[in-house]
């Protein structure tokens, strides 16, 4: 791996440790750190020790399951394969069944512009609007829609189905939220129109100046028009706008891939993500 390279891997690994430390701690279980969120919201990740000497072992992987499970929570893990190569045969041996996600970086001069690739508006959240909270319902509302039929193919759930999984947010999931856009560290885009509602959605987590792309949903019945690569599309000119010199995504397949080469990313490695497989 030549220097550069070693670089991005090493800020990739300095982002993936920061993003939950602000509402989370951490504990230490061997190579890995368990992140507790500290509250209501949603559940972190385990992932690789950034000072580790070692890599994780099978006893560590072991270990946090048993405090995941004590805390009811998910037992997931999560690292980048070219930083972390020994913990994929490790998480297998443990019985976690491993998606391997396409982990892609932005070439800044090959971003299109978001208009030219769908007719529908993509407009970024802003935390004084008088509809923010509903927006944020929204945002949230297409991504249960849209990964519970995870893909690219399209499909029959559209509005009808988004509108009856809006959720009920607290006040602190909403203050949060807004403080989290204020201060930079976050960015929310949806496609809409005023006929259909929110169509697509996305957001961004951003630390420095490295940021990663997560979260793009599209409804299954508005697939094939372009919405997901535009929201991407959206949020990416944003964060370069605000500074951000590193923007990064993992796509959940080969054919999700296809869809952010169009909007300028690059595969780099891969980005792991385990769990136990699920009982049928």
């Amino acid at each position: 791996m030549d220097p550069t390279q070693r670089d991005l891997f090493v800020r990739l690994e300095r982002f993936y440790d920061a993003v939950p430390r602000d509402t989370a701690r951490g504990e230490e279980h061997g190579a890995l750190v368990l992140f507790v969120r500290d509250g209501a919201g949603w559940p972190f990740y385990a992932r690789p020790r950034l000072d580790a000497t070692a890599p994780p072992s099978l006893a560590d992987v072991v270990a946090v399951r048993e405090r995941q499970r004590e805390l009811g929570l998910p037992e997931s893990f999560e690292w980048v394969h070219e930083t972390t190569p020994d913990l994929l045969a490790v998480a297998r041996a443990a019985g976690l069944n491993v998606l391997e996600a396409p982990l892609m970086v932005l070439d800044p001069t090959a971003l299109p512009d978001p208009g030219t690739l769908t007719d529908v508006p993509v407009r970024l959240l802003d935390p004084e609007a008088p509809d923010f909270a509903a927006d944020v319902a929204a945002r949230r509302a297409v991504a249960t829609v849209g990964f519970a039929a995870a893909g690219t193919a399209r499909g029959e759930a559209g509005p009808a189905a988004r509108d009856a999984a809006v959720p009920t947010l607290d006040v602190s999931a909403l203050d949060e939220e807004r403080a989290r856009i204020v201060d930079g560290r976050r960015l929310s885009a949806l496609a809409w129109t005023p006929e259909q509602g929110a169509l697509a959605s996305g957001m961004a987590m951003r630390v420095g100046d490295v940021a990663e792309i997560a979260g793009v949903a599209t409804l299954p019945a508005a697939r094939h028009r372009g919405l997901g690569a535009a929201v991407t599309a959206t949020l990416a000119r944003a964060l370069l706008v605000a500074g951000t010199d590193l923007v990064f995504l993992s796509a959940g397949s080969e054919d999700i891939a296809r869809v952010y080469l169009r909007v300028g990313f690059r595969r780099i490695g891969t980005a792991c993500i385990a769990e136990p497989t699920a009982l049928i």
